[in-house]
């Protein structure tokens, strides 16, 4: 299971949202490239970038800090954020991320959806942000009637590189992670399944394990020190390695 810091971006800083509120943001650093750097120096392979202003906009909006992201990291990034147009999926693969994540648009317009996952093979991951269940979207403001396990079937074909499943009511609350209703929503699909929002401390990173995802996005436990990124990784490398 891959362990995935975020790194979420507004006006050029690395920031926090508190389930996903702009009005309860909390700035963590001025140079997200210095924080990606740490994180890659703790034995993170892979980053989490949220481009928060694009979220809003509906369009790629921090190009520049995302570039010296990729650049000072050296591992693959992932991002989301905005990403509602084939253009933005293209700015966003040049700026040398490896894969985009959609959210929004793809209820919206899922055979649009299925052609940017046909057409970018291995580079486009589905977001799914859930309260209670139900699939939520445009930046959480709207939570409609669909359940994200339906809606994690109906895209399974497309197929997604992943899917990246974030409980609202848990995320920057250092609640815990919502790990049965993740495990579920892997169970449903062949695709790999990576849980967001809520991790908090080494059981939970523990409990995702053993539910067999693909990976686990941390964020605010990381910035607030409740979580050492190096010790979370070497109990997956052990856990891990005691399984097989």
């Amino acid at each position: 299971m891959l362990l995935i810091p975020a790194i979420d971006l507004r006006g050029g800083k690395c920031v926090r949202l508190r389930q996903g509120d702009y009005a309860q943001e909390t700035v963590f650093g001025a140079d997200p490239a210095v924080i990606a750097r740490r994180f890659v120096e703790q034995g993170a392979q892979y980053l989490h970038l949220v481009d928060l202003d694009g979220a809003r906009e509906g369009r790629p909006v921090n190009g520049d800090s995302i570039r010296a992201i990729v650049g000072a990291a050296g591992v693959p990034c992932q991002l989301g954020g905005g990403l509602r147009e084939e253009t933005d999926i293209a700015t966003a693969l040049g700026w040398g991320v490896a894969r985009v994540i959609l959210g929004t648009r793809a209820l919206q317009d899922p055979a649009w959806c299925r052609a940017m996952c046909r057409k970018y093979p291995g580079q486009v991951a589905l977001g799914i942000d859930a309260r209670n269940g139900r699939v939520a979207t445009e930046g959480w403001l709207r939570t409609s009637e669909r359940s994200a396990v339906d809606l994690a079937r109906d895209c399974a074909e497309w197929p997604p590189a992943a899917i990246i499943y974030t409980d609202i009511g848990k995320d920057g609350m250092l609640a815990g992670a919502n790990v049965e209703a993740t495990a579920e929503l892997a169970r449903a699909v062949p695709v790999p399944v990576i849980a967001s929002g809520g991790v908090s401390s080494l059981e939970d990173v523990r409990q995702l394990l053993h539910a067999k995802l693909a990976g686990c996005i941390i964020g605010r436990a990381l910035y607030e020190g409740k979580l050492d990124l190096s010790e979370a990784i070497t109990l997956v490398k052990k856990e891990d390695g005691d399984r097989h």
